[in-house]
């Protein structure tokens, strides 16, 4: 009966991480969205006050884009490893 009861809660264990693991895969997307949009948002207003720099400025907007994607990519693997794995 105790090794029944080692089981269960090992196997409980197991689904909630499972489910953590999926919830931190949205949050990760969710929030990569989000500061995408920040940055670009952002962007826009810097070209709207000096059009003069929108190549400058649209370049780091396309580097700092890239980090956060990579990021997001890195964090939704990981949470796809939890899950699978």
């Amino acid at each position: 009966m105790m090794l029944l009861s080692v089981l269960l809660q090992a196997a409980a264990g197991a689904a909630v991480g499972k489910l953590g693991a999926a919830i931190g895969a949205g949050l990760a997307v969710i929030g990569a969205g989000y500061g995408i949009g920040k940055i670009g948002g952002a962007a826009m207003e810097a070209i709207a006050r000096q059009p003069e720099a929108s190549s400058d400025i649209r370049n780091s907007m396309i580097i700092a884009a890239g980090l956060i994607e990579g990021i997001a990519l890195f964090a939704v693997v990981v949470c796809l490893l939890v899950i699978f794995l």
